[in-house]
């Protein structure tokens, strides 16, 4: 039984002018926008969560977000002091999935347990073997990332999970997205309060922005991301989502989408990242009133 979880999606850098054609597929010629990077922050039932990490910007994954075009890079120390926590108090981490920008940044939480689907990992392994004309499949991939996932194993610090679990801890359910943005993805649902209206899909990479759930020009027309393993998968998985909240949008969270600030209390911090409060539990503190 849950009593439910408050939920703060933390911006930790951004892109100021991404490709429209990487954020929905087809989208060519339509320009840039801004790209926030975030995680997101569960509190509840006696725990602290992190639906991913973030990546290292001293390390190799610094190097990618510079290819990338991502600037205001702030540490999990400084970001989650926005809301009262240190890396230290996490006790359990959720990886949707093995990119650079969700799984980079392990080591800055020393007391977690990950949990990451067993698929993301193995064929991981099996895309860095590949020739390199075949290359385009490791896209986003920092291959020490890999090798810090298996020592996390070898550390009983790291749990994989094979296609979709229910309740994996109290409340959360995780459901697999496979050969969609990547091999072994993965996106989180979480009943937060007590109604329909207070259960959340932490989306992952599978959605960048409400155009992937609404259509171009809200037309109704799931589009997937720019960056698919396989689209027709990423549509599918678009449906299932969408199905979890009956339909309604505003209850899927992609941590990518500028707007996002825009639909829930939030606030910018002296760094210019934002702190967005998609949920609070009752007696728990506001962090952007």
């Amino acid at each position: 039984m849950s009593d439910g979880y408050s939920i703060w999606v933390l911006e930790y850098s951004h892109v100021l002018e991404y490709p429209e054609s990487g954020i929905v597929y087809g989208q060519h010629n339509k320009g840039t926008r801004k790209m926030p990077y975030g995680y997101v922050f569960l509190k509840g039932n006696d725990r602290n969560i992190m639906v991913d990490v973030g990546f290292d910007n001293a390390a190799y994954g610094g190097e990618l977000a510079r290819q990338f075009g991502v600037i205001a890079w702030q540490s999990p120390s400084v970001v989650l002091e926005e809301i009262g926590v240190a890396p230290e108090d996490i006790d359990t981490v959720i990886v949707t999935h093995a990119h650079f920008d969700h799984f980079g940044n392990v080591s800055a939480f020393p007391n977690a347990t990950f949990y990451l689907q067993e698929r993301e990992l193995t064929k991981w392994v099996w895309a860095l073997t590949l020739p390199r004309e075949q290359q385009y499949f490791s896209i986003g991939i920092d291959p020490d990332d890999v090798l810090r996932g298996v020592e996390l194993a070898k550390n009983g610090r790291l749990k994989t999970v094979s296609g979709d679990v229910h309740d994996l801890l109290p409340g959360i359910n995780v459901w697999a997205a496979h050969d969609t943005h990547t091999f072994g993805c993965m996106f989180v649902d979480v009943q937060a309060g007590d109604d329909e209206d207070t259960r959340f899909v932490l989306a992952g990479d599978n959605v960048y922005a409400y155009e992937n759930l609404e259509g171009v020009e809200k037309d109704g027309v799931y589009r997937p991301v720019g960056l698919s393993i396989n689209t027709a998968n990423g549509v599918f998985t678009l449906a299932q989502m969408m199905d979890l909240v009956g339909g309604r949008v505003k209850q899927i969270i992609p941590v990518h989408e500028n707007r996002l600030p825009d639909v829930f209390p939030s606030r910018e911090t002296k760094h210019g990242l934002h702190v967005t409060e998609v949920h609070l539990r009752e007696g728990d503190k506001s962090y952007v009133a």
